[in-house]
């Protein structure tokens, strides 16, 4: 049975100074894949202006755009109708002896490798190794890791922000989806298993009533490839199901950031995003 979902998505910029110009990019549009199917998904902008649209080396959708006059303000406004699948178990899977393989290894060498957000972090790394030695398979790591970085680590909004890294959030043992996501991409790459970093939304009810509009929240997780790739959640201790909602992969928060730009002018700028979910049947 899938669930019809739709998500509404806003970012808004108020500026404390007219921009004179400005040149952007989104990741809010949703792909069709194996878990989810896209119904319909709408784009907007105000002020409004022409839109160009590809799909990225990672395989997420861009929308690219231009306001080229004076503004205070920018909305941007993504609405999506998605069908998604309840959660489907990994199947048997590579072994660590396929990861081991150099061809595995070097196919996949993007989601092994440190980025940024990523960075090898030594105790992390070690602790991560430890582990490893006690999970029969890579799907067992990928469980194993997610709920011990939920163990350590305690959701706090705040405590961090979208700049920090794994390094930083494991030091403070604390943070959102995107550390929780990050440490375990660190802790799984140690591991040798390719991981990737999904950026979309969560629907905040386990069993929400049809047409119940909800405040939602944008989310991420990680993807790991274990002869196929398989979603978990460590922030909420569950695999890839109903409430998910997938927008953009790649190998950190870098490569699916939901709006990113440059502008001309307009000094100080108030940053309000919010999301709303509801259950259509």
């Amino acid at each position: 049975m899938t669930w019809r979902l739709e998500v509404v998505h806003q970012t808004r910029y108020a500026y404390e100074e007219p921009v004179q110009s400005s040149y952007n990019e989104a990741r809010v549009t949703p792909m069709t894949d194996d878990h989810q199917l896209v119904v319909s998904s709408r784009f907007s902008t105000e002020p409004r202006v022409a839109v160009r649209r590809y799909v990225d080396y990672w395989g997420s959708q861009v929308t690219e755009f231009e306001v080229l006059e004076p503004h205070q303000e920018l909305v941007v406004t993504s609405t999506m109708v998605v069908e998604t699948e309840g959660a489907v178990p990994p199947g048997d899977g590579a072994g660590w002896d396929d990861l081991a393989d150099p061809a595995v290894a070097d196919r996949h060498s993007e989601f092994l490798a440190a980025t940024t957000y990523t960075a090898a972090a030594p105790e992390l790394v070690a602790a991560s190794r430890e582990l490893a030695a006690s999970c029969s398979s890579p799907v067992d790591a990928a469980v194993a890791v997610s709920r011990w970085v939920n163990g350590e680590m305690a959701y706090v909004p705040g405590a961090t922000g979208v700049h920090t890294d794994a390094r930083e959030a494991w030091e403070a043992r604390r943070g959102v989806c995107q550390d929780f996501a990050h440490v375990a991409i660190v802790a799984l790459r140690a591991m040798g298993v390719p991981s990737r970093y999904v950026s979309g939304y969560l629907h905040p009810a386990r069993e929400p009533g049809v047409g119940e509009r909800r405040g939602g929240e944008s989310h991420a997780w990680v993807e790991v490839w274990t002869g196929e790739w398989w979603g978990f959640d460590p922030t909420n201790l569950e695999p890839i199901g109903h409430r998910h909602v997938a927008v953009a992969r790649g190998r950190d928060y870098a490569d699916v950031a939901p709006v990113r730009g440059v502008h001309s002018g307009g000094g100080a700028a108030e940053l309000t995003v919010e999301v709303t979910s509801t259950l259509l049947r």
